[in-house]
């Protein structure tokens, strides 16, 4: 198992379940997550909107969020971010 195998199991405080929506609707819903949520926590985000990897990570590189992880799997990219 490698270590993004690791992060894609790892338990976190939530999860988005974006797969099958078009963007900019998967980052839409991770900031509105994001919001609800207290520094520290973390958000998985799945999604099969190619242009993911990108906007995910220029997503949180403007707002200040961690990128803790990210990979495919099963047909659907995800990402884990840390709350700042």
């Amino acid at each position: 198992m490698t270590t993004q195998d690791t992060v894609a199991l790892e338990p976190v405080d939530r999860e988005v379940d974006a797969r099958g929506l078009n963007c900019p609707l998967p980052i839409l819903r991770t900031k509105t997550a994001l919001n609800r949520m207290v520094t520290g926590q973390t958000l998985r985000i799945l999604t099969t909107e190619p242009g993911s990897v990108r906007d995910f990570r220029a997503f949180c590189r403007q707002s200040g969020n961690e990128l803790v992880g990210e990979g495919e799997r099963d047909g659907a990219f995800w990402f884990v971010i840390r709350r700042r």
